[in-house]
């Protein structure tokens, strides 16, 4: 039988790039699981915490929505409005705090390079957005006293040049390495403390 905490990690494509690294660094040490699916945005977040979280009783949830919120249509307003997503980041908090005692981290969207983003994708987004979002997020993180990890401060003392691919959002797989390494110590130090 598995007596190793189990933790859940939702989020978009970024996580996708970085789960099983972040597996890898807590084997034998904490079970990981994450959605077969992107995560998307926050609307879809909230969709699905029953059956991605909830159903599952994990010992903490690392989650994070933005990138699928902030995007835009060439000219047109974002995906998902800045205070929609406010609005649906503290639902999302509040509800994970709620329903496991607290066992919950925000993540803080990466960023992005808005040129090369432009240039090889058929939508924007822009590293203001980036900005935006991450503030609006982290103030509810803060106000409901919700632990952040803060995997844009990681991109950026590393150099996001170095570490995003040409589209200007996703990461090579020394970019996915850094941050599965920079999740797996944030959660560890969480379960180490529960």
């Amino acid at each position: 039988m598995n007596n190793l905490p189990l933790v859940v990690l939702i989020g978009d494509s970024i996580r996708m790039g970085y789960q099983a690294h972040v597996a890898s660094q807590l084997a034998g040490r904490a079970e990981v699981w994450a959605p077969e699916p992107n995560g998307g945005d926050s609307r879809n977040v909230l969709a699905h915490l029953d059956s991605w979280v909830f159903s599952r009783q994990p010992d903490l949830v690392h989650v994070n929505c933005g990138l699928h919120d902030l995007k835009r249509a060439f000219g047109a307003e974002s995906a998902v409005p800045l205070a929609e997503y406010e609005r649906n980041v503290r639902q999302i908090l509040q509800r994970l705090q709620r329903e496991l005692n607290g066992a919950v981290v925000w993540t803080t969207t990466t960023p992005v390079d808005e040129n090369w983003h432009h240039q090889n994708k058929g939508f924007d987004r822009l590293e203001a957005d980036v900005e935006a979002y991450n503030a609006a997020a982290r103030a509810v993180a803060v106000d409901l006293g919700v632990p952040i990890d803060d995997l844009f401060a990681v991109v950026q003392r590393e150099g996001k040049a170095q570490l995003l691919t040409q589209d200007g959002v996703h990461f090579t797989e020394e970019g996915s390495q850094l941050l599965g390494r920079a999740v797996a110590e944030c959660v560890w130090g969480h379960l180490a403390n529960r």
